[in-house]
């Protein structure tokens, strides 16, 4: 009787033993599935089309978490502060640059994949990245002007812009360094990714002289154009989405002189934690279909030529958006300047102070 009672209490045991570990294997196996269905996004604010991370989900099944920053510099502190749990992010061109450099970016092969064939080769503008190996092009566009039609008829250019606050006109300018300086740059006809003393001098000098007509040093200035307190400021050409809702309000144009343009790619963190998961987002949006949607709600650049045909023709064929060659040609891309960006503090400093 004692050996069947034992007996009995061995087999418990044994079974309870085994539906612990089968317990425990389905909850690694749930964590897994859990950890393969999720993505972290860490992009500007607003840059991507809620439905294109929609599709994404629902052709994937895999989740997406959005994170925004509202410049390169933050997003790159923060990542160096150890924030953790993003896969992919947006860097500018020279960004990324630096990001490379500093081992932060993963090399995931996207230029192999068949969807890059869409990628017009031209904007392979990274140093550390002339053949895609590593980050997909993801969008393009202008920093020009956006003013207030009601208050400004018309503006051509940079010494239109700087000339309004003699009309008792208010004026904003981003609170950018590169973007500051580089106004100050490009009016006096010189390269943005200048080194030269006497170059940044003079742009320095340009800016410390307008800037008491400067009524705000902002990225939040497109409410205030809006409103009229604000009769015009350096913005984004993704304003254009506002500009499309009021066109009698409001138009943004590129300055005459010249201006920047930006360049975000999408990049996969090394310490990514689902770069699998990172690497279909990117294939993703390889397909023209996903970039059109995304370029026509953001009203910028798309570098998928094949997507720039699906697009509609107000924004297609618009010169704020596609500028003809003359006016591309007088477009300007940061460059990653080394050492050289401390000569850049130095000035935005004496700017700021002044």
């Amino acid at each position: 009787m004692k050996q069947s009672i034992s007996l009995k209490s061995s087999q418990k045991v044994k079974k309870a033993l085994a539906m612990t570990s089968i317990a425990i294997t389905a909850l690694s196996f749930a964590h897994s599935a859990s950890a393969e269905e999720t993505l972290s996004l860490y992009n500007w604010g607003e840059y991507i089309n809620p439905e294109v991370l929609q599709r994404f989900t629902e052709e994937t099944g895999i989740k997406v978490k959005l994170d925004t920053y509202s410049s390169n510099e933050e997003m790159l502190a923060k990542l160096q502060a150890g924030a953790t749990g993003y896969d992919i992010v947006f860097p500018s061109v020279h960004m990324q640059d630096i990001m490379a450099k500093l081992n932060l970016l993963e090399k995931t092969n996207i230029n192999q994949y068949s969807g890059f064939k869409h990628i017009d080769k031209n904007f392979l503008n990274a140093e550390s990245d002339p053949n895609g190996e590593y980050c997909l092009p993801y969008a393009w566009g202008t920093v020009g002007i956006l003013y207030n039609k009601k208050l400004v008829p018309e503006l051509n250019s940079w010494a239109d812009f700087f000339a309004l606050p003699n009309d008792g006109k208010n004026i904003a300018m981003l609170d950018d360094m590169r973007e500051v300086i580089s106004v100050g740059l490009i009016t006096n006809g010189k390269s943005v990714n200048t080194t030269n003393r006497d170059d940044l001098k003079a742009a320095q000098n340009y800016i410390i002289k307008h800037k008491h007509n400067v009524s705000a040093f902002t990225y939040d200035s497109i409410p205030m154009v809006q409103s009229g307190d604000i009769a015009a400021a350096q913005w984004y050409v993704g304003s254009m989405l506002y500009v499309f809702k009021k066109p009698d309000d409001l138009a943004y144009i590129i300055p005459k002189e010249g201006a920047t343009m930006y360049q975000e790619d999408m990049c996969v963190l090394k310490r990514a934690p689902n770069k699998a998961n990172a690497k279909k987002f990117m294939e993703f949006f390889t397909q023209p279909d996903i970039a059109a949607l995304n370029a026509k709600q953001q009203t910028n650049g798309t570098m998928n030529t094949e997507a720039i045909k699906l697009l509609p023709d107000y924004i297609r064929n618009n010169p704020s958006i596609n500028p003809p060659a003359e006016v591309k040609a007088k477009l300007q891309l940061f460059k990653e300047l080394g050492k050289g960006i401390k000569l850049y503090d130095r000035v935005w400093t004496k700017i700021r102070t002044s």
